[in-house]
This record gives structure tokens, C-alpha cells and sequence, in this order.
């Protein structure tokens, strides 16, 4: 992965992202969006955005709110103009409670900056349902344990 994320391209776009990220430099950061940058994000669809500046905000309001953000690219796999890469971004709070978020982002890149992105990083949810209550939720729309029929005589 290391040669695949140094020089030009897909994966040395997604190492500056990484880098900018972890030393909290937003103008570095932004830099890495192209100014007509797409986002989607598939699974919460009014979420998605355009335009460096709009990443740039979203980017500067969660430098501000965790300060000591820090980004790790766990996995990235590129092709000609596309890195397929899966992240871990963690910190601290202003509040002092946990930030981390984990999942993969896919980038096109055009001229080494992201022109689009599919998004799928969510909040890591530590004390959530076990496979089972999850699995139920999203089949029944019901959360937590069975529920207990009334029994009419």
C-alpha cells in the first residue's frame, strides 16, 4: 500500500487527505478537492454535496470541534483514476467524549484531486445492538428483544 499512496495519482491524493487530515492543515485539505468536487453519500442520500467550499466548511467545523483529530487509512487498493480506501478517523471532543468514524471512501480523482466520491464512513457505534436485534431491526423496522402478544380470553 505504501507505493501505491507516494507520487502521483490516486493513492498519493488519498495520502495528502490523510496527511492534511491528521496535521489539521485545511488548507492542505481542501486543496485535495477538486472545486466542482461531487459527494455522495448512498446510505443517508440527503447528505451528499458539492463543491470544495462546501468540503472545506464540513472540514473546518470538524477540525474545530475535534481538535485532535487524527486519520489513518487502514487499507487502499487504485486503479488509473479511482482508490477504493477504508479509514479510521478518531479523537477527542470539545466535550471530551470519543470521536471515531470507520468505513471506506471511494474516490475519482482528475489532475490529483478528488472530482467525486461515494462516502460510507459512519460513527462507530460501540454499545449497539448485537448481530441479532440488528438483523431483526432492519427486517421488522422493530428494535430491541421480541415482543410479548396480549393475550385476549
Amino acid at each position: 500500500m505504501v507505493g501505491e499512496m507516494q507520487g502521483e495519482g490516486p493513492g498519493a491524493m488519498v495520502e495528502r487527505l490523510r496527511r492534511s487530515i491528521t496535521e489539521r492543515d485545511l488548507d492542505a485539505l481542501a486543496g485535495c478537492f477538486a472545486v466542482d468536487y461531487v459527494n455522495e453519500t448512498p446510505a443517508h442520500p440527503s447528505r451528499g454535496f458539492q463543491g470544495r467550499a462546501q468540503a472545506r466548511r464540513n472540514w473546518e467545523r470538524i477540525l474545530a470541534g475535534v481538535p485532535d483529530v487524527s486519520a489513518e487509512v487502514l487499507r487502499c487498493t487504485t486503479d488509473q483514476d479511482t482508490a477504493w480506501s477504508e479509514w479510521k478517523l478518531s479523537g477527542t471532543r470539545r466535550d471530551g467524549s470519543a470521536f471515531e468514524m470507520c468505513g471506506v471512501a471511494i474516490f475519482g480523482v482528475v489532475d490529483d484531486q478528488a472530482a467525486w466520491c461515494r462516502f460510507y464512513l459512519e460513527p462507530v457505534d460501540v454499545g449497539g445492538d448485537d448481530i441479532d436485534a440488528a438483523t431483526r431491526q432492519q427486517v421488522t423496522g422493530a428494535s430491541g428483544g421480541p415482543k410479548e402478544r396480549s393475550v385476549s380470553a
